[in-house]
């Protein structure tokens, strides 16, 4: 009976054993099955979330896409856009082709241009890539690129905010993908080099702040080779811009910029630099920053040079009512921060580097409008640490849905827009129509240049690859000045001379009123009475012997200029 009780007693335990097994199996699978389906709602929520971005991203930059695409053409943003185009198309031609001089402005004397290559070559691989789905792959790569360029800097946002694990990082997302500056400088059918360097400027800010929480050579890497992108592009903002990260870091922790995981970021950083100066074998101009009478007269008609005052509204246009609140943010963080003995989270409060940017491109832009790409890039990418100080999730929802009120009604006006802005944009599509139709009669096979008022030069030379006189740079200000003599000119000698000295074929003559303010403010005169402007466009019979009167449409009139 005892070695049977024993048996039994055995056998008992076996089965208890055998069904705690059996129980443990089934709650970790349990545990496993519930772990699959967390991992499915957050692979699931993060993919809802990145395709709203993009479609938010992608809606906001082609909102304008009747102005580009227009009777199956494709018209530029400005003139400068054209500008690049032409460029591109040159590389086109002749692969390898580093552009350094233009011929097709300034005529014959051209430009040495401050436009450099990465971005020519970008448009041309693009197109590439386009030419199975589209006859006109180089037109349609140059609408597109921007648009997709802000595409790729929200990913790396998206990534980069839920990697530092932002709680507001949503803020930096919606303001980087509606604020109506960051659109307009990345916008459809706007080819311009803004595009490419608010992507690398971003990339290098952020890269920066997680080297600061997170040593690593990936950063160092990460952050030189963005730097130096930004600075082959455009040795003006970029290099402002790293300049003052330097020194706050010099101030903060000179040795930190020398250590030893920096060391590959610092040789990228020396090798992008010397790669963009044996490619581009000239030294950067400063032109911009000359000051003749004839620099500053037409300084005053390009908006992105003009000042914008500190209490213009358009600030709220831009960044939303948060922008009033952004200085007691700073202050409140910096003091809590200061409070604490230690930092819980490495993003309760932004780097000291990220205001000192802050400050100092709001302070550009007040000086010069271009730098609000960049101050407005830089709040977004410190709003959610700047947002930390506050811990009511709650009221700063609230508080983000009301601030963007200024910015919704700026895209109210531009998706539901007045009969008098209406009636503006179709007189626009008209006229670049017209334009492109008039321009076709100046292709040939020789070179046969033309005078224009300067800002509608780049668009005809891109049209007839024909060379222009004016131009749309402060390169081309010698053009852009002879273009604004002639058309002011009452003896026509002077005009005769302008063409003559300039080796003019065609001169095409626009509506006299803009034509004549323009080119008086250029010059800093009154506009004249029946100057040649006025001559050429509503009185052709009276035009001078030289100037043969050809064709006309509804965007204006073209002479043959003949000798005589």
């Amino acid at each position: 009976m005892k070695a049977g009780g024993v048996l039994t007693f055995l056998n008992a335990l076996q089965r208890l054993r055998l069904a705690g097994q059996i129980s443990s199996s089934i709650f970790d699978f349990r545990f496993a099955i519930i772990d699959v389906v967390q991992r499915v709602a957050r692979t699931g929520l993060a993919i809802i979330g990145i395709t709203t971005l993009s479609v938010l991203i992608l809606a906001a930059r082609c909102v304008n896409y009747q102005d580009v695409f227009v009777a199956g053409n494709v018209y530029f943003t400005d003139a400068d856009c054209y500008a690049r185009m032409t460029r591109v198309r040159m590389c086109e031609k002749n692969p390898g082709l580093i552009v350094r001089h233009h011929d097709f402005e300034n005529f014959p004397q051209g430009t040495t241009s401050h436009t450099t290559a990465p971005l020519d070559y970008l448009i041309l691989a693009l197109s590439i890539l386009l030419k199975p789905f589209t006859a006109h792959a180089v037109d349609l790569a140059g609408a597109v690129i921007s648009p997709l360029l802000a595409l790729l800097g929200g990913w790396f946002l998206w990534w980069w905010s839920r990697r530092m694990k932002f709680r507001y990082r949503w803020a930096i997302l919606v303001l980087y993908a509606i604020s109506p500056i960051l659109v307009q400088g990345t916008e459809l059918g706007r080819p311009d080099h803004q595009s490419l360097l608010i992507l690398l400027v971003m990339v290098a800010i952020c890269a920066d702040w997680s080297l600061q929480s997170e040593p690593s050579p990936r950063w160092s890497v990460l952050s030189a080779s963005a730097w130096g992108l930004a600075i082959w592009i455009s040795v003006y903002e970029p290099l402002v811009l790293l300049v003052l990260v330097l020194v706050i870091g010099l101030l903060q922790d000179r040795q930190r910029l020398f250590v030893e995981y920096r060391r590959a970021g610092w040789i990228c950083f020396a090798a992008i630099i010397a790669l963009a100066v044996l490619v581009e074998r000239r030294i950067p101009s400063m032109s911009i920053f000359q000051s003749n009478e004839i620099f500053r007269n037409w300084s005053r008609t390009i908006g992105e040079l003009a000042h914008v005052s500190p209490a213009n509204p358009i600030w709220l246009r831009w960044a939303g009512y948060l922008f009033l609140v952004a200085p007691f943010l700073i202050w409140f963080g910096i003091w809590k921060h200061k409070s604490r003995s230690t930092s819980k989270s490495k993003s309760e409060t932004p780097p000291l580097f990220i205001v000192v940017l802050l400050v100092a491109t709001y302070c550009l832009t007040v000086w010069q409008a271009r730098w609000a790409y960049f101050f407005i890039l830089i709040f977004a990418i410190g709003l959610p640490a700047l947002l930390e100080s506050i811990k009511s999730c709650p009221a700063v929802w609230v508080a983000l849905i009301l601030s963007i009120f200024p910015i919704l009604r700026d895209w109210d006006e531009k998706l539901w827009p007045n009969d008098a802005e209406y009636a503006r944009r179709i007189q626009q599509r008209t006229e670049s129509v017209q334009l492109r139709d008039l321009a076709l009669n100046l292709p040939s096979s020789e070179v046969r240049p033309f005078l224009a008022p300067w800002w509608l030069s780049p668009s005809i030379a891109y049209w007839s690859a024909q060379p222009a006189v004016a131009g749309s740079s402060h390169e081309s200000l010698p053009g852009i000045e002879a273009s604004a003599r002639f058309f002011l000119a009452r003896d026509w000698r002077t005009a005769r001379k302008i063409l003559e000295d300039r080796r003019v074929a065609w001169v095409i003559a626009y509506d006299f009123e803009r034509v004549a303010q323009n080119s008086a403010a250029i010059l800093g005169l009154a506009v004249p009475q029946h100057p040649l402007c006025f001559v050429l466009d509503r009185t052709p019979a009276q035009a001078p012997r030289f100037l043969v009167f050809s064709a006309q449409n509804g965007g204006g009139k073209l002479y043959r200029a003949v000798e005589q």
